[in-house]
């Protein structure tokens, strides 16, 4: 009997896991059964002797934390279906991983950003899709395949990852840009080569339509679209991609005082510790915070004014 099939389809039936996630978890696993025979038989300690060569071998620390969490999730059903009677993955633990700051623009780049949207043949789409992207941290995936249907006044209802939705608000600019394009959007879909695919008899559900394959702008078209917008906005490229864009939205929610959690769920993170990476903004705030309020600090500034 293969598990490995198992456990993926019930990934997919229960979990709504992406087909590349799928295909990722299934190449681990095979790979480690190629060398350590059945998986269903594997001790922890043969399981972590394996990591250990991949390790030594020059693999990547964070390729082996997600091949440990596959190991993990992976015994843990075989346990629960009790296909085994020990989950040999409880003693592995997760390797150190260094915490990469994420990279992030100010605000007032961002506005040099979105301004020189003006200068693009498209730009009320390109404007509106920058704006959607920064006002709600919205992955590249969710901005570009985004639909009719999804737009609900303020806000937008959003599939993320594992097929889990989430509502997240979007603030009046962001509104005003989007309804800018919209109020365009069907002539363009009449007139302009981009959209010809599309017309009355045959409306795109989605909000951003293209005349390719996909149906939608490209994560590649936006991309090229948001690096052309650096260079005209005086910002280098390098520091420019759409997810610079989400890390952006998160640390200035943050540092301007939201909720860690709020912006957990708007960023649509399934664990809080992903989204503490974004923590790296708060040392300023903090010390902000303390001089304020803190009645030694207080105290201590009053007795220097005297």
């Amino acid at each position: 009997m293969n598990y490995i099939d198992i456990f993926l389809e019930a990934l997919a039936a229960e979990k709504g896991r992406a087909v590349k996630t799928l295909d990722s978890y299934r190449s681990d696993l095979e790979r480690a059964q190629q060398i350590l025979g059945d998986l269903s038989k594997v001790s922890g300690t043969g399981i972590q002797d394996y990591l250990a060569g991949l390790s030594r071998n020059g693999v990547m620390a964070s390729s082996i934390a997600r091949k440990t969490s596959v190991f993990r999730q992976f015994y843990k059903f075989l346990a629960l279906e009790k296909i085994i009677s020990k989950n040999p993955a409880v003693i592995l633990e997760m390797p150190k991983l260094s915490k990469k700051i994420p990279k992030y623009l100010d605000a007032d780049e961002i506005e040099l950003l979105i301004s020189s949207a003006g200068d693009f043949r498209h730009s009320l789409r390109l404007r509106a899709m920058l704006e959607l992207l920064y006002a709600s941290g919205l992955r590249i995936s969710e901005l570009c395949e985004l639909r009719m249907n999804q737009i609900l006044g303020d806000k937008l209802l959003i599939r993320g990852k594992g097929a889990k939705e989430r509502l997240v608000p979007i603030h009046d600019s962001a509104k005003r840009a989007l309804e800018n394009y919209l109020g365009i959007r069907h002539e363009l879909m009449k007139r302009d080569p981009e959209y010809i695919k599309h017309d009355k008899e045959n409306p795109s559900r989605f909000v951003f339509p293209s005349s390719g394959n996909a149906g939608h702008i490209t994560r590649d078209g936006f991309f090229k679209a948001i690096k052309k917008c650096a260079v005209l906005a005086g910002i280098s490229p390098d520091r420019v991609s759409p997810h610079v864009l989400r890390h952006s939205f998160a640390s200035h929610l943050l540092a301007g005082g939201a909720n860690l959690r709020a912006i957990q769920t708007m960023l649509g993170h399934e664990d809080i510790s992903t989204t503490q990476v974004y923590t790296h903004v708060m040392p300023n705030r903090l010390i902000a915070a303390v001089t304020e309020h803190h009645p030694l600090a207080n105290k201590k500034s009053r007795q220097s004014d005297d």
